[in-house]
């Protein structure tokens, strides 16, 4: 009987009833009009449907299930109402006062029913799900679970094709009927497989009321005022029935392998979300990934069934594809992993190896000391990049034991060697062995007792009931198959040896990702106690704890990048590297032009402190040298130099200089610009992102003039240089009608707060001569713009063909040593002599000089200039390709390597898009790409990243920008 009425069910197709007959029955059952919408389904046929009255659901299923089945669901709905984190449709009544209605239609027996509608969108269509909302997935599942836990109902007890315990049944009926099924051999061993995980616990397993269909189909969402997702409601209680509590997670966590981009370990936030609310009992643990992979056979069985079925069903291929790729991401791992994952996001473990029983695997070498080799993110053998070398750990290994007879990596320990630059996926970092150098002729034993194999990749292994240890580099002396006893001799080692611990029959990887380290530790343990060898790495410190002890003694308005940032203690070129492998493109950092970690800037700066390092009031040559090289950059006007050690002060000096000169104190400033942190290089700073109150708490002597932004300014356009004019000339007339004398004009020469707009032709000339006609000073900020970083130029100002007075520049001037430089004429210098000495102790010390002059000299053999030009135009262009691709991006700005990408919601009112760039950041980062928001309006990707960076990396960006654009932020 029950296998009669699964093939019955399993075999029932959608009833047919176009558009014209559902408003026929609504409006003579309901008294209700309006358009409908097909709303898609497997076996029951749903329409949307919009009326004066409001939106309902139509649901309309074949009257080949009992009434009392559906009657449950409408009691499930009641019981719901008004439950905590849980919202449901309500039923309606039809003009007889039932809400259940048979009736028939053109030869069909249906049951019929009319829900409210919830307003809100599944997220089915989205190939990307971020983790939060995952954990909604399953703290939902989870809560609807704790309200359903009481319910009780008649028709619970109902026959279903989806209840897991009738799995088993179905599949081989289905296999049985299906011919030509793709992958039926995998289907077959699947579902066997998790079969036999199951039937010993199912006796144990809770039962309860579950809605068997929490997925992204029936769960609506609605963004919030941050772009976040939050849960609207739930829908579809088609599916509800007395079963394994632990099935409803198992539906869930199924559904979510479709968005999971070939990573089944995408779901363990909805497993910790569950668990959280609803704690789950150790069998469930076990049995749950079994479910898993038997629902995903169910539902590609399902589908090709029903395909067949209805081949025209356009709803029915676009789930096929769905249901096929989950099935896909079920089979990819052992099902030993996925049960060791999800035991350890929960907090549990697996129980602990006796090690205590094991014979010494190399009993010659008992007690005789091993070299431990570093090859770690931090590890002392690594500079310059050689880590990117063919072989380089086993070269280190190799030279440790000619040093010191023996040699060991650590197990557990994050290859830095691994790591993959430009790639959005995560490296296989963590070894899951230990590699050691041990002398020719070395005796190799059997730890424990068991049965020797030869693998395919030339593994020497033995296998006991519980354990196996895989061997590479053994010479053995047994045949294939021999039974071995505990301490009896496998063969010899001389050389290379590699040692790999398991407590399964699977056959694991030697590397594995940070990611799934957790679980892999837990089936292949370190195998120390075979060696007789504390070769485990040090325990990593938990970034969270770290980021909380900076927290608790680092002043907090000293913000940080990301609001759960990596730990980043290593940089290559134009990467950063976490400790555990993984390297980050770094597009933000317009700090280190010539890239992290370069050897030259190491030796100069080792160099020069082993000689000296102290204030520029001693004699010593390189501050003649560097400011002379300084000099020869700027225009031949200009011939002094002052040396600091950041753009604020660079500011705030060129400041304090205009004042001297002029005899003024009254500034022009440009709005939406930002200058440094010192008083004065505040003051004229006027960015609201930086500052929220920054255009409220201007001192009465700064003049902030119209920001000249021609894309979203008040005048957009090249030809807006006039109107942009009359804001400084009605700036300069106020200032000069109260008889104030100026002092200067500060300004960036390309906008870049706004990610390097260039300002409107002419701008600066014009402003410039109005300026100088009334006794003022301009000054050029060039901190974050200047020195080559655009390519065409080395100077921003170059580009608006005019000469400032001033030059400011610090940031890339020292590749991350503090640093900064003011550049003027002698008489405004001199000016500044006639109040008082100025003394900056490291300013121009001669460390930083030193520093100074190599990343010039850099520049110059490395081409970098060039290199902005060329690669930075090639950047350029295929950001804006994205441009007509995708309607978020609205424009492009800067050149070279001072990019800004700004994004919009509305290319009329160009709406600034603030939240989806900060979502859109936040993706690029898991991605592995550093990138931030700037502007007034936190809209706009800065993009500056070392000016090493290759064609290669920027490709790498704009694919992952265009694949995060297309993920509907």
């Amino acid at each position: 009987m029950l296998l009669t009425t699964l093939i019955h069910r399993a075999s029932l197709p959608c009833p047919k009833i176009g558009p014209t007959p559902a408003l026929q029955l609504l409006e003579q059952h309901y008294d209700l009009t309006g358009a409908l919408q097909s709303l898609g389904s497997q076996q029951d046929l749903n329409y949307r449907v919009d009326s004066d009255r409001g939106r309902f659901v139509l649901k309309i299923c074949r009257g080949d299930y009992a009434a009392v089945e559906l009657q449950a669901q409408h009691a499930a709905l009641k019981h719901l109402q008004g439950q905590p984190g849980v919202r449901v449709p309500k039923v309606m009544r039809a003009l007889n006062g039932e809400e259940l209605l048979t009736v028939t239609v053109d030869g069909q027996t249906v049951h019929l029913r009319l829900l409210d509608y919830i307003d809100g969108q599944p997220l089915t269509h989205l190939p990307h799900l971020g983790r939060e909302v995952l954990a909604g997935f399953g703290r939902l599942c989870g809560q609807m679970n704790l309200a359903l836990a009481n319910f009780t109902h008649p028709g619970l007890e109902r026959t279903l094709q989806w209840d897991p315990r009738h799995a088993n049944e179905l599949i081989h009926y289905l296999l049985s009927t299906l011919e030509n099924l793709p992958h039926r051999a995998l289907i077959e061993q699947m579902a066997t497989q998790a079969e036999q995980r199951v039937r010993p616990l199912s006796e144990r397993l809770p039962r309860q009321a579950v809605h068997m269909d929490i997925t992204d189909d029936n769960v609506v969402w609605q963004r919030d005022e941050q772009r976040h997702w939050q849960i609207r409601g739930v829908i579809d209680f088609g599916d509800l029935v007395h079963t394994w509590r632990i099935a409803d997670l198992s539906v869930t966590c199924a559904a979510l392998l479709h968005h999971a981009e070939g990573d089944p370990f995408a779901i363990l936030p909805a497993i910790q979300a569950y668990h959280a609310v609803n704690p789950l009992q150790p069998e469930e643990l076990q049995v749950l990934w079994p479910l898993i992979v038997a629902r995903a056979v169910v539902l590609v069985l399902s589908s090709e069934q029903q395909q067949r079925l209805d081949p025209a069903s356009p709803y029915l291929l676009k789930n096929a594809e769905h249901e096929w790729e989950i099935f896909h991401v079920a089979t990819s791992v052992p099902f030993e992993l996925m049960e060791a994952a999800i035991q350890a996001c929960v907090g549990g473990s697996l129980p602990a190896i006796a090690s205590d029983g094991f014979a010494p695997l190399l009993p010659g070498l008992v007690g005789r000391e091993f070299a431990l080799i570093d090859l770690g993110v931090l590890s002392p053998h690594f500079e310059a990049g050689n880590w990117e070398q063919a072989g380089i750990d086993q070269q280190l290994l190799q030279d440790a034991a000619a040093a010191h007879g023996l040699a060991a990596s650590r197990y557990g320990q994050y290859r830095l060697s691994r790591t993959r630059a430009d790639s959005f996926e995560e490296p296989e970092t963590f070894p899951l062995h230990v590699e050691l150098r041990v002398p020719q002729g070395t005796t190799v034993e059997a730890p424990f007792a068991g049965t020797l194999r030869t693998e395919a990749d030339g593994a020497l292994s033995l296998h006991s009931a519980q354990l196996s240890v895989r061997l590479w580099g053994v010479k053995g002396v047994l045949q294939p198959g021999a039974a071995v006893l505990k301490g009896q001799v496998l063969g010899e080692a001389g050389g290379a040896l590699t040692v790999q611990l398991c407590r399964t029959d699977v056959t694991p990887p030697l590397f594995c990702t940070p990611s799934r380290a957790l679980a892999w530790q837990a089936l292949c343990p370190s195998p120390a106690a075979l060696l007789g060898l504390a070769c485990d790495a040090e325990p990593e410190l938990d970034p969270k704890a770290l980021l909380a002890r900076r927290d608790a003694s680092f002043a907090r308005s000293q913000k940080h990048y990301y609001i759960d940032p990596p730990r980043i203690e290593r940089g290559w070129r134009n990467h950063l590297i976490d400790m555990q492998g993984r390297s980050y493109l770094d597009m933000l950092n317009n700090v280190a032009v010539l890239g992290h970690g370069h050897p030259r800037m190491a030796a100069v700066a080792a160099r020069q402190w082993s000689l000296l390092n102290t204030n520029s009031r001693f004699h010593y040559a390189a501050i003649a040298e560097f400011s002379e090289r300084l000099l020869a950059l700027a225009p031949s006007s200009m011939d002094r130099v002052f040396l600091v050690n950041s753009g604020t002060e660079a500011n705030d000096l060129a400041i304090r200089l205009a004042w001297a000169y002029s005899g003024g104190r009254d500034m022009l400033s440009v709005l939406e610009a930002y200058h440094g942190w010192s008083v004065a290089a505040d003051a004229v700073s006027t960015s609201i992102a930086d500052n929220p109150q920054a255009l409220s708490s201007r001192p009465d002597w700064v003049h902030p003039v119209t920001a000249p932004n021609t894309y979203r300014g008040e005048f957009r356009g090249p030809d807006s240089t006039p109107d942009y004019v009359r804001s400084v000339e009605h700036n300069l007339a106020k200032i000069a009608a109260q008889n104030r004398p100026l002092a200067g004009f500060i300004c960036e020469p390309v906008y870049g707060n706004a990610g390097g707009i260039s300002l409107p032709r002419g701008y600066l000339q014009q402003v410039y001569g109005l300026v100088r006609a009334q006794g003022g000073v301009c000054i050029a900020d060039e901190v974050q713009v200047g020195y080559g970083r655009m390519g065409h130029f080395f100077w921003g100002f170059e580009e608006q063909g005019v000469v400032p007075d001033i030059i400011t520049m610090a940031k890339g001037m020292g590749n991350g040593q503090p640093l900064g430089a003011v550049i003027t004429r002698r008489e405004i210098a001199e000016a500044l002599e006639a109040e008082g000495y100025f003394f900056s102790s490291s300013g121009g010390s001669p460390v930083s000089c030193r520093i100074g002059m190599a990343v010039l000299d850099v520049m110059e053999e490395e081409k970098l200039w060039e290199n902005a030009q060329v690669v930075g135009g090639h950047f350029k262009a295929r950001l804006e390709a994205l441009v007509e691709r995708h309607p978020l991006v609205g424009a492009v700005h800067g050149s070279g390597f001072y990019l800004g990408l700004e994004l919009i919601r509305n290319h009329e009112t160009l709406e600034p898009a603030t939240e989806e760039t900060t979502l859109l950041c936040d993706r690029l980062r898991e991605l592995g790409i550093f990138m931030q928001p700037t502007g007034d309006y936190l809209n706009i990707l800065k993009i500056k990243p070392p000016m090493v960076t290759s064609r290669l990396s920027v490709d790498f960006f704009v694919d992952m920008l265009s694949k995060v654009l297309e993920e509907e932020l």
